[in-house]
């Protein structure tokens, strides 16, 4: 096995272990002037949208319920509506700032199932190319992304205010 040194995950992965309370519940009730430094990039009445600290493509997003529930049966009918009607606004924004080739939307609900944040329920929103699965990934066991987060929500949050 290959070790690929990353010592700035340690306080993620720290922080999680010492019951610092749910990360997703703290960007939402974070100040609006924190969006930036949270990677907020819009807030509706009840979701918010926000990019994944730990990418898998560049421009991976979460659709986030305010509402900490763990299961997507435990949102009520306007969340998870509004939810669906953000991750199609953030699809067309994706679209705007990167024209991807596809995407990918999933929820991981549990921690057996691959979820990173298992008590809080989001939406994951991936724009896809071809190619861009290469082999770092599927045998470095390494993601290697093109453009640092600060330049991809600049890029996301110019594209969301152009929404239609």
């Amino acid at each position: 096995m290959d070790y690929l040194w990353s010592p700035w995950r340690f306080h993620y992965v720290s922080a999680a272990r010492h019951g610092e309370g749910c990360v997703f519940c703290q960007k939402a009730r974070a100040d609006t002037s924190q969006d930036r430094t949270n990677l907020v990039l819009y807030r509706a009445q009840l979701n918010y949208i926000i990019l994944n600290l730990f990418p898998y493509t560049t421009g991976h997003l979460m659709v986030v319920p305010y509402a900490h529930v763990s299961s997507l049966t435990d949102l009520d009918s306007p969340t998870l509506s509004e939810m669906m009607e953000l991750a199609r606004d953030a699809q067309a924004a994706l679209e705007r700032a990167y024209h991807p080739e596809g995407y990918n939307l999933g929820m991981n609900q549990g921690t057996v199932a691959g979820a990173g944040v298992a008590d809080h329920v989001h939406l994951h929103l991936l724009p896809r190319w071809a190619g861009d699965a290469n082999f770092m990934s599927t045998i470095g066991e390494t993601r290697v992304l093109p453009e640092d987060l600060a330049t991809t929500f600049e890029k996301l949050v110019t594209a969301f205010r152009r929404r239609a």
